[in-house]
């Protein structure tokens, strides 16, 4: 069986890298983008299990990427888990992650044994 692959969009390279180990660790393959511009393009060309995203980042943030991801023609694609990351889950409601597209919402500082959950329940069809 092919291992999951996780993309994990993530300004914070530390935040990243801590992801990325954890994740390693439970036998995910990891992608790591920088913004959500990249996920749209690397989602083109690749599949992924799930997306983790970060809300705050630079070019395109997680809120405007989670509604193009849903938006997306390849209806596969499309309905791929994606997991809000936010240092600031106070500035938007669960509501709003929900409208967004968001299946779940993990707050900073990461815990890390709700991140292998999620990802584990999210990618576990």
């Amino acid at each position: 069986m092919s291992a999951k692959r996780v993309l994990i969009a993530e300004d914070s390279s530390v935040i990243q890298n801590l992801a990325r180990k954890i994740l390693e660790f439970q036998n995910y393959e990891i992608t790591s983008v920088k913004n959500g511009e990249q996920v749209l393009q690397i989602l083109e060309k690749e599949n992924f299990s799930i997306i983790l995203l970060d809300i705050n980042m630079p070019v395109m943030d997680g809120m405007e990427c989670v509604r193009r991801v849903r938006a997306l023609p390849d209806k596969e694609k499309a309905g791929i888990p994606v997991v809000a990351i936010t240092g600031n889950a106070k500035n938007y409601t669960e509501e709003e992650f929900k409208t967004a597209g968001f299946n779940d919402v993990l707050v900073k500082p990461l815990n890390f044994d709700r991140l292998v959950e999620v990802v584990n329940q999210l990618t576990d069809k």
